[in-house]
């Protein structure tokens, strides 16, 4: 009867375990648990990213008139001035923030949104008298985001030049549930210098953040909670306390049968 006991004490504590542990893994994993209903949080809407050293650039320049247009286009077999990317016809910016384009030379484009940058060659092309009713657009060719640590490591291609923190995780294929989302890392290069931040997405503090809205190269950084290492501990047991519940099953059976056998002979 003690070694029943003990059995169903033991199943008892192991469903309490059990409970236990899914209760903290689901408040370790939910996205913006403190968000109520229609609630309101205002973003930077206006947010563009900059340009930067190594960043690949699309200048497009067109007119009514497209011959006055064309000899501002990079061409197949444009020697230029190096900064042919090599990977189709578009401008790589130097190490000092530089692109230089046919006819105009040398741009400094460095800090500069690509609006910006399209509105300066622009007046450059009316100023010099080339163009008097230009058209340029500019596009970043590597706005990319890469994700490194317990989810795999991979570049994301970003379709549009605008991705929030939220964004980003989705198109890395989301968080799976053994990160540590108390502290996921966001590496940043400014001004020649690698910035850290730490984002956590179960809150909706995380939209106040200023990395959470992302620029092109930035690196998201996860690691492991250690849940996993419990969960390979917790199924070693379970297969332990699996082989123990089956010999203390087997014992009480034959314990009961000798106890069986001991009062038919005492009758005897």
């Amino acid at each position: 009867m003690e070694m029943k006991k003990m059995f169903r004490t033991g199943i008892v504590l192991a469903l309490v375990a059990l409970s236990a542990v899914s209760c903290v893994t689901n408040r370790k994993i939910a996205y913006l648990q403190d968000m109520k209903h229609a609630t309101q949080i205002e973003l930077e809407n206006r947010f563009e990213a900059v340009i930067s050293p190594y960043d690949e650039l699309d200048v497009i320049v067109t007119s009514f008139d497209q011959e006055l247009a064309r000899p501002f286009n990079l061409r197949s077999g444009n020697s230029g001035s190096g900064n042919f990317s090599g990977s189709g016809l578009g401008y790589l910016v130097d190490q000092y923030g530089n692109i230089e384009m046919p006819i105009l030379g040398k741009i400094h484009a460095e800090g500069m949104t690509r609006l910006q940058l399209q509105e300066h060659v622009k007046n450059m092309l009316i100023a010099g008298g080339y163009i008097n009713d230009p058209y340029v657009m500019v596009r970043f060719r590597n706005f990319k985001i890469f994700v490194l640590g317990s989810n795999g490591g991979k570049a994301i291609t970003i379709p549009e030049e605008r991705c929030t923190f939220l964004q980003a995780l989705a198109l890395a294929g989301d968080l799976n549930i053994y990160t540590d989302r108390t502290k996921i890392m966001v590496v940043r290069e400014v001004e020649g210098q690698m910035i850290s931040r730490y984002l956590d997405p179960r809150s909706s503090k995380v939209f106040d953040d200023p990395f959470f809205m992302m620029q092109q190269n930035d690196f998201i950084i996860t690691r492991d909670t250690g849940y996993r290492n419990f969960q390979q501990s917790w199924s070693m047991f379970g297969t332990v306390f699996s082989v123990l519940s089956t010999m203390t099953g087997l014992a009480s059976t034959y314990f009961a049968v000798r106890a069986y056998l001991n009062s038919s002979n005492n009758k005897n």
